[in-house]
């Protein structure tokens, strides 16, 4: 199971805007929940200038099958131009876990 699970992170401007698109793409079934961090800090170059902002984290958990349509669906709801979607392959985790993630997914 823990190979059919992936943890996708990615960014938003705030808690506001990151709310309905994780909502979204949970009704979906594009994801099987979503962790919102409501602020981090984040320091990164943008059009050639040092940034800093402060940022909403969210975690997706998904399956490798429904990440295509959930990395397409969650980048044309993103209000970034070059929204943050990285994906991490789970190696361990509880099986029921994973396993409800995999049936939540389905």
């Amino acid at each position: 199971m823990a190979n059919e699970t992936l943890l996708v992170i990615s960014t938003f401007p705030d808690v506001v805007t990151a709310r309905p698109i994780a909502r979204q793409l949970v009704a979906e079934k594009l994801a099987a929940c979503a962790n919102i961090i409501p602020v981090i800090e984040s320091i990164f170059h943008w059009e050639e200038k040092m940034e800093e902002a402060r940022e909403t984290l969210v975690f997706f958990k998904t399956t490798p099958s429904r990440f295509p349509e959930l990395q397409a669906r969650l980048t044309s709801l993103h209000p970034y131009d070059v929204p943050e979607v990285i994906a991490i392959a789970v190696t361990a985790g509880s099986p029921d876990y994973l396993r409800w993630v995999a049936e939540s997914c389905g």
